[in-house]
């Protein structure tokens, strides 16, 4: 009895001591997972600050959105430069992960969406409205799909980027890495170095032959026109030789049946009269039939002369611009998804809506070894020179191979790499993905290639623009959250013919992109020097 009586007690004392105790315990972990949070935070705000590299910058090659870490770091030749934190898309409106561009800068833009709202700074990478601008930093995700940066921040690199830089934006950390690999981009000193001259000559060359095409041109619109005038004045003579004929022919039918000396008189006298009209007629017409005759060979001789002088313009026009492409850096896309080489330069054309024509007419099939086993996004950049030829950097951005054994897995085609390699230049890039080429990527982009394995809220949510602004502007606007208007035309990055259909308000996804409108797309390559098609696009939010 009496053990029992102390164990009663003991178990009462134990459970009185207990519940302050796991009071305290509980205040303890509480306390700790508060400091742990506090830690963690100051943590992220430590590494989400301003920061200026300790020597002097180059210029800017690419700029890393991370969305993990909330940051944007520049690059330039050798190494990061600046960083700022920022703010990309909340849930749902997540800005998308993947490889963009600059592509459009306006430092003092203003919403037409959102009551004016200010966007300074503003640095476009998608045209269905995803930017990189100044705006309200609260310490994390807080846009719908732009990537705001601090307000100085944005202003002091607006001016130092530029149309075509490339923005990585990765779902976690990423940098460029020092790489060398064989199958990238070796270029020649002797072809660089010759280049520019053969540019020089190729333009003159291309001028030339442009000059003799519109003056072949115009002599065969002569030689067309005297042809013409010629036929006329042909028909005129054998309306006067048949009436002359017609009139000597009624002379002697009137000699021939006259009955008095008198009125046989009178006929053989309108025979002298038409009998020489009838020969001058006769003879008129056989020279001018001669003429004619040496017209229409002159008339087809200069046709054919002035189609060959079009194609030699043609011809030596391409090779023109190939040589003045081969003063830019290269741009290479390759993709698994459709198993394509794509290659795009800058051919600083201006385009009538703004900004400048990207050359597409380079596109190959290429081999990829197991094209079935992903193969991740890398973005492979010439930093700089240096004595093998290009310094090389790496970044890697999604699941899938290492970079070196994604560029084992490819066998770019000879062909490619004669025409482009010898004279590649810093800023070159070559871009593996296993995405194909998100339809942002237009005449006036580089590569745009947003990750189908990432939240794309942001940039797949974006609502068509009301009719009015259609019927106003001529085409599709619309607007950020970030706002900004767009005018969007498309360009088919597979080839062929694509079609793809809106049905029930829902947009249609293929290939991990989101297409949109009852639309057809056209041929690759083919918006350089002609008016591309309209094409309805998300809006912005």
């Amino acid at each position: 009895m009496g053990h029992r009586l102390t164990t009663a007690r003991s178990t009462t004392a134990m459970r009185r001591w207990r519940l302050p105790a796991i009071v305290t315990l509980a205040a303890v972990v509480t306390l700790a997972g508060l400091t742990a949070g506090v830690e963690a935070r100051e943590a992220r705000r430590a590494a989400a600050v301003e920061a200026t590299a300790p020597r002097e910058a180059g210029p800017p090659i690419m700029a890393i959105v991370s969305i993990k870490s909330q940051q944007v770091t520049f690059y330039d030749a050798d190494g990061w430069i600046v960083r700022a934190p920022v703010s990309t898309g909340i849930k749902g409106r997540e800005t998308p992960a993947g490889v963009f561009a600059v592509i459009e800068k306006d430092k003092d833009h203003h919403s037409t969406l959102y009551d004016d709202a200010w966007m300074p700074n503003m640095q476009r990478i998608t045209w269905n409205g995803v930017a990189l601008h100044g705006g309200p930093l609260p310490g994390y995700a807080a846009s719908h799909g732009c990537v705001r940066m601090p307000y100085e921040f944005a202003e002091k690199l607006f001016d130092k980027t530029w149309i075509g830089m490339r923005v990585i934006v990765s779902p976690n950390d990423a940098e460029p890495v020092a790489f060398s690999h064989p199958a990238l981009l070796v270029p020649n000193k002797d072809a660089i170095a010759a280049a520019p001259g053969r540019a020089q000559a190729a333009a003159r060359e291309a001028a030339d032959a442009a000059k003799v095409a519109d003056e072949a041109k115009k002599a065969a619109a002569t030689t067309a026109r005297d042809l013409t005038s010629l036929t006329a004045s042909l028909r005129k003579l054998e309306q006067a030789k048949t009436r002359t004929a017609a009139e000597l022919a009624f002379a002697d039918k009137v000699i021939a049946s006259a009955k008095t000396d008198q009125a046989k008189a009178k006929a053989e006298e309108l025979k002298q009269k038409a009998a020489p009209k009838a020969e001058e007629a006769a003879t008129q017409l056989e020279a001018a039939k001669a003429d004619a005759t040496a017209k229409r060979d002159a008339a087809a001789a200069a046709k054919d002369a002035a189609k060959a002088a079009e194609t030699k313009k043609a011809d030596t026009a391409k090779v023109a611009l190939d040589a003045k492409l081969a003063l830019e850096p290269v741009s290479i896309y390759i993709s698994r998804a459709t198993r394509k080489l794509y290659v795009r330069r800058n051919t600083h054309k201006p385009w009538a809506d703004g900004g400048e024509v990207f050359d597409s007419s380079i596109e190959s099939p290429v081999t990829i070894r197991d094209p079935d086993k992903p193969i991740g996004t890398h973005i492979f950049t010439a930093m700089a020179r240096s004595d093998s030829g290009l310094r090389w950097s790496v970044v890697s951005i999604d699941g899938g191979d290492s970079a070196k054994d994604a560029l084992d897995r490819i066998t770019i085609p000879q062909d490619v790499l004669d025409r482009i390699g010898p004279t590649a230049l810093p800023r070159s890039s070559i871009i593996v993905s296993d995405e194909p080429l998100s339809t942002e990527t237009n005449y006036r982009t580089e590569f745009v290639a947003v990750l189908s394995n990432q939240p794309q809220g942001g940039f797949i949510t974006r609502k068509p623009s009301m009719e009015d602004r259609i019927a106003r502007t001529g085409g599709w606007g619309s607007e950020d959250d970030d706002g900004f208007g767009f005018f969007q035309r498309s360009w088919d990055p597979q080839g062929g013919t694509t079609t793809t259909r809106r049905r029930g308000g829902q947009q249609q996804y293929y290939g991990g992109q989101t297409y949109y409108g009852d639309q057809s797309y056209g041929q690759s390559g083919q918006y350089y020097g002609q008016t591309a098609p309209q094409v309805r696009q998300p809006g912005l939010w």
